[in-house]
């Protein structure tokens, strides 16, 4: 289990499209590759490129009813998809349980010392409520953001890895977590699940990054990532939940700021249903101008009998022609 330690200063996520879930190629199924098929080493990822033959707008979209209970069942005909107020032929429709891609952003700085025990049992609980064939990867951080290579692999299927690798870090330092989000959205530029998602556990406190937090949002609007974040605070005076609440929203993801006698790992296990219970509405843009934009995305469910419906989507995201490139080069943590 090899750490590779990244520089704070990352690059931005570059992306022919910048979109509101996730880029995808028509040609696609929603499934990961084989184990086989899996990125190189760390050593060669750094060199890869990824690229697609057409562009779809893929947004995840969970249906609630007036209960809050998840609505399945509902039909293509049942959505009608809006982009900067203009109606969207849906030329992709899925419900299904499909793999995803997850990256789990731990705090370990000192403040986060007496809460250790909650993350652990946050990152336990998701693994274990994961579907078998999802691909998992760990960020660390406090004064610095490290990446956990668990198996020699980039990704690992085993909840197993990811308890041993959590359990292994002790709590210490200031908090760069700004950077290991950024750290986060690069890494998972090279997984091949089309569903994404990035899951924070932090008090959302940073007081050692090199980034700003409008720099991290503008890297998630621009992502295909969820963002979910839980929100552990105590006594700390840099916490910050609003930071982390206002990422999730703009993702379509949700923050939890769990109670004190609110179970940390139910509310992991919440997420992993989450990712779970959603319905897959796809449209192909119209070209970017060259200049990046902000589209506003807009989904309306008509569904007779079923009573009033809520909707949660990503908001929008950034149309703009850009090459694809790869993330920095890392160095190992000593």
């Amino acid at each position: 289990m090899t750490p590779t330690m990244r520089p704070h200063s990352l690059a931005p996520l570059p992306c022919r499209y910048l979109l509101a879930a996730l880029l995808l190629s028509s040609s696609l199924t929603v499934t990961c590759l084989s184990q086989s098929q899996q990125s190189p080493p760390p050593s060669a990822a750094v060199s890869s490129t990824i690229s697609v033959n057409s562009d779809l707008v893929a947004l995840p979209v969970r249906v609630t009813d007036s209960n809050g209970n998840v609505v399945s069942g509902l039909t293509l005909q049942d959505f009608t998809v809006f982009e900067d107020g203009r109606p969207q032929k849906i030329t992709l429709f899925q419900q299904e349980d499909a793999p995803v891609t997850v990256g789990l952003v731990v705090d370990h700085s000192r403040s986060m010392g007496p809460k250790l025990g909650g993350v652990i049992a946050a990152v336990s609980a998701f693994a274990h409520s994961s579907n078998p064939q999802d691909e998992m990867f760990v960020v660390d951080f406090n004064d610095d953001v490290w990446l956990q290579i668990l198996g020699g692999k980039p990704f690992t299927h085993s909840a197993d890895d990811l308890e041993k690798e959590i359990n292994a870090v002790s709590a210490r330092g200031r908090t760069a977590l700004y950077d290991a989000v950024a750290e986060g959205l690069n890494h998972l530029r090279f997984g091949h699940c089309e569903k994404k998602a990035l899951i924070i556990v932090s008090d959302g406190g940073d007081n050692a990054s090199h980034q700003k937090f409008s720099q991290i949002l503008d890297l998630a609007q621009r992502s295909q990532v969820l963002i979910y974040s839980i929100v552990l605070q105590g006594d700390g005076q840099e916490e910050n939940p609003g930071a982390l609440r206002h990422l999730s929203k703009s993702t379509g993801g949700i923050s939890y700021l769990p109670s004190p006698s609110q179970s940390i790992a139910s509310i992991s296990a919440l997420i992993a249903r989450d990712l779970r219970d959603q319905y897959t509405l796809g449209f192909a843009p119209e070209k970017p101008s060259g200049v990046a934009s902000f589209r506003k995305i807009q989904v309306k469910v008509s569904a007779p009998g079923r009573g009033k419906l809520h909707v949660r989507y990503r908001p929008g995201y950034f149309a703009v022609d850009a090459s694809h490139s790869s993330p920095p080069s890392g160095k190992s943590a000593p």
